[in-house]
């Protein structure tokens, strides 16, 4: 598992490292002006309906299930492929309705938009960058199919092409005096075209090849679909939730880029550990469920929850101490100002606060869907779409634009409390195993170490950090100091041990 994860990590890792650049030079060119706003709306719009259809439901419900056949060597590749040409047929209809509805779409997304340069704007956007979720969801079932097969590399390295695309769009445009907005806008739908060709190819090379076929509502596609529903409406409230916050922001200038910049840096650690570390899981336990190796469960349960935590819990102290650094070398240039900085940084310091509740869903949400119980997740979820959405409105009016980051956060932390007491009936399967108890209390206290080194490097060092010559330098040995601080202090303090991470870089290579 953890060969897994250090696989799926770096390529995450790599693809948020491409993304920092590609935000950087979207917001050096355009700054968080109206088309860097339509901009956002018009690609979240699409990787919405993604996580909506794709990751939030279908694959929470296909992957167990293509797992069980893998693990019983019943069909498996006739059963993909009759979910690849439904799948595909849901999302060519989707994508027509909503080329026509498309200005209802974005108003429903940004109202505060309306009547304004922006709002025009992003719904031209918004229909060219539609498409997009045709290519990409197919792309995530296949990559389900390859992740249910134990081979990670190529489905994680697959969003590495949309942002090696994007920066070349935006590069190109910058050089040639095109309209960068537009450019990257158009190459969107051609990255998911990429990423899906790059998936399919591999899916095949893994044994399993996808292929379109006339969609028919079999008695295993009616299965599919009882457990993927309440899988697709737990993502749907997941979504209503970025809804909620992005319409309180929109009533506020600017507050739009701020969230969704403040967004893009904690989703690195999300990504890189807490996504990783579910799309490992999740196959590992369907498999081990299936066939009634309860006690290699738990300990893959307790083991990725384990890495979770020790790579998470650091990041959460890192992104709460010194956000500003983070934000003003990283994304502070052109059009982007120390204004900006400071309003960034304020929402990834309370993103942190939420970072090892956001990562705790990635391990606690498998237990339910190896199972194929999407239901409760789905019941768990309304109501912590009901907390964000009242905290969010109501906070709005008192303390402003940063009311959604502060909503978010706090539901989160809700939505785990309902998990941790969803798993109660699970038994020993669903509960820390002794190493887990023994090393969490180690974790935090190495992680507070760290955030007091953090906390005096940064003063040491706000003179480099704040000179163009120096800040690059500057930050990248805060970073290594920090880091190098933690694995130290954890080592020596038993919360994990340098040799797990050595033999897992060499199986995972």
């Amino acid at each position: 598992m953890l060969s897994g994860v250090f696989t799926v990590g770096v390529w995450t890792l790599l693809s948020r490292v491409l993304g920092f650049i590609r935000d950087a030079l979207i917001l050096s060119y355009l700054g968080t002006g109206p088309a860097y706003q339509a901009f956002v709306v018009a690609f979240r719009l699409p990787n919405m309906f993604r996580r909506f259809f794709a990751e939030g439901a279908f694959n929470l419900a296909f992957v167990p299930m293509f797992s069980k056949r893998l693990e019983a060597d019943d069909q498996p590749g006739s059963f993909a492929s009759e979910a690849f040409s439904g799948l595909a047929t849901v999302l060519i209809i989707l994508t027509v309705v909503a080329q026509a509805i498309m200005p209802w779409m974005i108003y429903a997304l940004a109202s505060g938009f309306a009547g304004t340069e922006t709002f025009d704007l992003s719904v031209e956007f918004g229909r060219i960058a539609f498409p997009y979720i045709l290519f990409i969801s197919l792309a995530a079932l296949a990559s389900g199919v390859l992740n249910a097969t134990g081979r990670f590399a190529a489905a994680a390295a697959a969003p590495v092409l949309l942002n090696i695309l994007l920066v070349t769009a935006t590069l190109f445009a910058a050089y040639t005096g095109k309209d960068v907005a537009r450019a990257l806008i158009w190459m969107i739908p051609v990255a998911g075209l990429a990423q899906l060709v790059l998936v399919w190819i591999a899916a095949k090379r893994a044994g399993i090849t996808l292929r379109l076929q006339r969609p028919r509502f079999s008695p295993d596609m009616k299965h599919l679909v009882k457990i993927a529903v309440p899988a697709a409406m737990a993502g749907g409230v997941m979504q209503i939730n970025l809804l909620v916050g992005q319409q309180v922001a929109s009533y506020f200038d600017r507050a739009v880029g701020w969230l969704f910049a403040a967004d893009r840096l904690y989703q690195l650690p999300l990504g890189v550990v807490g996504i990783a570390v579910g799309i490992v899981l999740l196959p590992d336990l369907s498999r081990r469920l299936q066939s009634g190796d309860d006690t290699g469960a738990r300990a893959a349960f307790s083991r990725a929850t384990e890495i979770s935590l020790a790579l998470t819990i650091p990041a959460s102290v890192a992104l709460i101490v010194i956000p500003l650094p983070l934000v003003t070398v990283l994304f502070e240039r052109g059009a982007l100002t120390s204004d900006d900085s400071a309003a960034i940084a304020a929402a990834v310091a309370i993103y942190g606060l939420g970072l090892p509740a956001f990562v705790l869903q990635k391990t606690l949400q498998p237990l339910f869907y190896a199972r194929e119980d999407t239901k409760s997740p789905f019941r768990y979820a309304l109501v912590a779409m009901a907390v964000n959405a009242i905290l969010a409105f109501s906070l709005a009016p008192v303390i402003g634009w940063i009311a959604p980051a502060i909503a978010t956060t706090l539901a989160s932390w809700v939505m785990v409390l309902l998990l941790i007491k969803g798993t109660r009936p699970m038994g020993d399967v669903a509960r820390f195993d002794s190493q887990l108890k023994s090393r969490i209390w180690r974790i935090c206290l190495a992680s507070i170490a760290m955030g007091f080194v953090l906390w005096s490097l940064t003063a040491a060092l706000s003179t480099f950090l704040g000179m163009p010559g120096w800040r690059y330098p500057a930050l990248a040995a805060l970073v290594t100091i920090g880091m190098g601080a933690y694995f130290l202090l954890a080592h020596l303090l038993g919360a994990m041990r340098l040799s797990e991470l050595k033999g897992a870089m060499r199986r995972g290579r």
